[in-house]
């Protein structure tokens, strides 16, 4: 439950930094309506209720012309507030150039930008008012600034990897602590070989390490016969070291700890070897 809440306190995270970027422009249809309102607001700050605006023209997804039906003056601090307040209130991108081109030659007589950050908002001679003429307004959105996105993503993908990463590796090392019984069970012993012993019940039976062995060897093939030279050559001989009747030693010792069961028995196989038979 803890490794999931640090995952959910990632993904927060990651909306919080999504949050952050710019939303979605606003669509076309939307963007001329206000536009629009603009050049209407324009014409009726110099007592114009009659002049039309014309239709405005869509340059591109980007980009549009305000184009008026008469001559206006453009005095500049009534534009930047017309125009700050007809996108704040259509939700329009907050990144745009408006440069205000004279009809015949397309000279830009004026031209302000602004940006996100107010403090580095471009406004050029304000205040300056610019004579009664033909005008058309430009507008161009900027758009998105793609590397603060990019930066945003990558933040987001590196927080959410660590915490992925972590919560794996936790898991991963939870799994690993937990123990992996290899206990067999022979009759109503259990066999321990990495402990030595055998259990029955509350009673412990210690093996050496010898006996453990050879009685390992047996459980991998139980009732099954295991030659003399098979035990000999994996207890003694891939040791280093080779021996005479050690084995037959070891086979009784198991015989005698292995008693209390009458259903294990260690079975002499004349001229072979030996058979851990499990009734």
């Amino acid at each position: 439950m803890k490794k999931l809440n640090l995952y959910l306190i990632a993904l927060n995270l990651a909306l919080f930094f999504l949050s952050c970027s710019e939303p979605y422009q606003t669509n076309p249809d939307e963007i001329r309506v206000s536009l629009r309102s603009v050049g209407h607001q324009l014409l009726m700050s110099q007592q114009d209720s009659t002049s039309l605006v014309l239709p405005i023209e869509t340059i591109d997804e980007n980009n549009y012309r305000i184009k008026f039906e008469n001559e206006l003056s453009i005095e500049p601090d009534s534009l930047v507030n017309t125009v700050k307040r007809a996108f704040d209130k259509s939700s329009l991108a907050s990144n745009y150039i408006i440069e205000v081109e004279k009809c015949s030659t397309e000279e830009v007589a004026y031209s302000y930008q602004i940006v996100e950050s107010l403090e580095t908002d471009i406004i050029p001679c304000k205040g300056r008012t610019l004579p009664k003429s033909c005008y058309e307004l430009l507008v161009k959105f900027q758009k998105k600034d793609t590397g603060k996105n990019l930066l945003i993503w990558i933040i987001t993908i590196v927080i959410l990897s660590v915490f992925l990463y972590c919560f794996l590796r936790r898991k991963k090392i939870d799994q690993s602590e937990i123990p992996i019984s290899n206990e067999v069970t022979l009759g109503s012993f259990i066999f321990y070989p990495e402990q030595h012993k055998l259990v029955k019940q509350a009673k412990e039976i210690s093996l050496s390490k010898k006996e453990c062995e050879i009685l390992e060897m047996f459980t991998e093939k139980p009732n099954e016969v295991i030659s003399r030279d098979e035990l000999t050559k994996r207890i003694w001989e891939d040791n280093g070291v080779i021996v005479g009747r050690s084995l037959d030693t070891y086979i009784s010792k198991l015989r005698k700890k292995l008693k209390d069961d009458p259903n294990i028995k260690l079975i002499n196989v004349h001229g072979i070897g030996y058979k851990l038979e499990i009734g």
